[in-house]
């Protein structure tokens, strides 16, 4: 079976734009994260009766 490739320049831009998609996903990541976690601190803090919501 005979495969085409892309030329040189064409890869190294194709390798470029998963490279930083790659990075995105890490930050989103992360940022879901802290989120996760400061969800469950406010949420133990509510359970705990330490914090209570004013309505």
């Amino acid at each position: 079976m005979n495969m085409k490739t892309p030329p040189l320049p064409e890869q190294t831009v194709i390798a470029e734009v998963l490279s930083a998609m790659d990075a995105e996903l890490a930050t989103l990541e992360q940022r879901r994260d802290k989120t996760r976690a400061l969800k469950q601190g406010m949420m133990q803090e509510l359970l705990t009766g330490r914090t209570r919501l004013i309505g």
